[in-house]
C-alpha cells in the first residue's frame, strides 16, 4: 500500500543499495550458498602470473613468492542487462556480499593481500553471468628439501592451491588454460639458483574427514649456483690441503717450523667447516660439502701425523746410530746432521763435533776459539759461511726422511684422484 512504501521510506534504519547492486540484484540472492547449489559442482578455473620470487630459505626451508591469482567460475545470479556495458568491474569493497572461492594455499607459513595504496583486488562481472575474481598476494610456504648434494644440488619446489570448505562433491578446480595457465615475469632472478623450470598440474587430495578435494600445484626447480661457493668454501679447502703438504719439503729437525704450520692449517680447515655448518640447517644426513670438507680435514690432520711419524723415528734412529758408535774418552762422535739435533748449529769440521754429553751453545764455542787465538778467528768463519752455503742443499736432502719422500708423491696423487671423483660424481 502506499503508507508502506511511505513508511519503507522514511525507516532512517534502511541503508538503500549501491546502484551497482540494484543492478546485480545482489539483494534477491542467498550468496551465502555456491553458484547451482544442490546440483553439479561448479568448476573453478584458475591462473597464475609470477611476479616474483623474493627469497629462498634453506634454514627455514621455505620460499616466498608474489603472485598475480585470477579466479574464473560462473554465477547467473549476478548477471545483468546491458546493451552499453560488455562488463563492471569493482573492487574489493563487493567481495564480501558475493560468494567467491575460498582458495588458499596448503602447507603456506605468511600470506597476506596487497593493500598499497588499496586492496589489490579485482572483480569483473559480465552480463552472462561470468565472474573474473584477481588478487596480488605474497605467500611464503614450506618447501621440503634434500641437502644430501649441497650446495651441487637442484631443489624442486611447488606451491599448492586448494578450497578450503567445498571438495570435489561442490567446487571442482582446474588450470584455465592448461599448461599455459602458468606464466611468469622475464626478469626473474635469485641470487644464488638459477630457475630452470615453472609448470602446472593438478591431483587430487583426501581428507578422513572431509572427503576429497581437488589440488592444483605451481611447480619450479631450482639449480643452485656453485661459483660463490667454491670461493667461500671449496677453493680455500684445496689451498689448505696444498699449504700442509709444504711441511714435506721442510727440515724433519725444524720442529717449530713443521709444528706451527700443522696446527695453523688444521685450525684454518676448522674454521670453514663452522663457517658452512652454521648457515645451514641442522640435518641428520650427510651434505656433499661436508664430505669434501672431511676429507680435507683428514689430508690436513694427515700431514701432521706424517711429521710426527718421521720425528719419532729419526729419534729412535739416531739413538742406534750413537749406541753403534759407543763412547770415545767420554765423548760422542757424531756427524754434522746429528750435531744440529743437539744444539742447533751447522758444524762442519771434526773438532766442531766432537761435544761433550751436555754440549753447551755454539755461540760460547765461538767465544772461547776467538780468546784463545784471536789472529786466527776470521779464518774459520769465513770457510764456514762457504761451506755452509754450498751445502745447504745437501744437507737438506741427507735430512729427509724416506717417508717424507713418498708423501710429497702420495699426498698429491690421492688428494687429485678424491677431487676428480667427486666433482664426477656430484656434477
Amino acid at each position: 500500500s502506499k503508507r508502506e512504501i511511505k513508511m519503507r521510506k522514511l525507516d532512517s534504519t534502511k541503508v538503500r543499495p549501491l546502484k551497482s547492486e540494484q543492478l546485480l540484484h545482489i539483494e534477491d540472492h542467498d550468496f551465502a550458498l555456491r553458484p547451482g547449489f544442490g546440483g553439479s559442482p561448479i568448476p573453478v578455473g584458475i591462473d597464475v602470473q609470477v611476479e616474483s620470487i623474493d627469497s629462498i630459505s634453506e634454514v627455514d626451508m621455505d620460499f616466498t613468492m608474489t603472485l598475480y591469482l585470477r579466479h574464473y567460475w560462473k554465477d547467473e545470479r549476478l548477471s545483468f542487462r546491458s546493451n552499453k556495458n560488455k562488463s563492471m568491474t569493482f573492487d574489493g569493497r563487493l567481495i564480501k556480499k558475493i560468494w567467491v572461492p575460498d582458495v588458499f594455499f596448503v602447507h603456506s607459513k605468511r600470506s597476506f593481500i596487497h593493500d598499497t595504496t588499496v586492496e589489490n583486488i579485482m572483480l569483473r562481472v559480465y552480463p552472462d553471468g561470468n565472474v573474473l575474481f584477481s588478487l596480488r598476494i605474497t605467500v611464503s610456504a614450506m618447501c621440503f628439501m634434500d641437502f644430501s648434494r649441497f650446495p651441487l644440488d637442484t631443489q624442486n619446489c611447488s606451491l599448492e592451491l586448494e578450497s578450503y570448505a567445498y571438495n570435489e562433491d561442490d567446487l571442482m578446480l582446474y588450470w584455465k588454460h592448461g599448461n599455459k595457465s602458468l606464466s611468469t615475469d622475464e626478469h626473474i632472478s635469485l641470487s644464488q639458483f638459477f630457475i630452470e623450470e615453472f609448470s602446472a598440474s593438478s591431483g587430487l587430495a583426501f581428507y578422513s574427514s572431509t572427503g576429497w578435494y581437488n589440488r592444483l600445484f605451481i611447480n619450479f626447480a631450482l639449480r643452485r649456483h656453485i661459483f660463490f661457493f667454491v670461493l667461500q668454501s671449496y677453493f680455500p679447502a684445496m689451498l689448505m690441503v696444498m699449504l700442509s703438504w709444504v711441511s714435506f719439503w721442510i727440515d724433519r729437525r725444524a720442529v717449530p717450523a713443521r709444528v706451527s704450520l700443522g696446527i695453523t692449517t688444521v685450525l684454518t680447515m676448522s674454521t670453514i667447516m663452522t663457517g658452512v655448518s652454521a648457515s645451514m640447517p641442522q640435518v641428520s644426513y650427510i651434505k656433499a660439502v661436508d664430505v669434501y670438507l672431511w676429507i680435507s680435514f683428514l689430508f690436513v690432520f694427515l700431514s701432521v701425523i706424517e711429521y710426527a711419524a718421521v720425528n719419532y723415528l729419526t729419534t729412535i734412529e739416531e739413538r742406534k746410530q750413537l749406541k753403534k758408535r759407543g763412547k770415545a774418552s767420554g765423548m760422542y762422535s757424531m756427524d754434522a746432521v746429528q750435531a744440529m739435533a743437539f744444539d742447533g748449529c751447522y758444524h762442519d769440521t771434526d773438532e766442531d763435533m766432537d761435544l761433550s754429553p751436555f754440549p753447551e751453545p755454539c755461540e760460547e764455542n765461538e767465544t772461547r776459539a776467538s780468546q784463545t787465538n784471536i789472529s786466527n778467528a776470521d779464518t774459520p768463519r769465513l770457510k764456514r759461511k762457504r761451506s755452509l752455503k754450498g751445502n745447504v742443499g745437501r744437507i737438506i736432502l741427507q735430512n729427509n726422511h724416506v717417508i717424507d719422500t713418498y708423501s710429497r708423491v702420495i699426498f698429491p696423487s690421492i688428494y687429485i684422484v678424491f677431487n676428480f671423483f667427486y666433482w664426477g660424481l656430484y656434477i
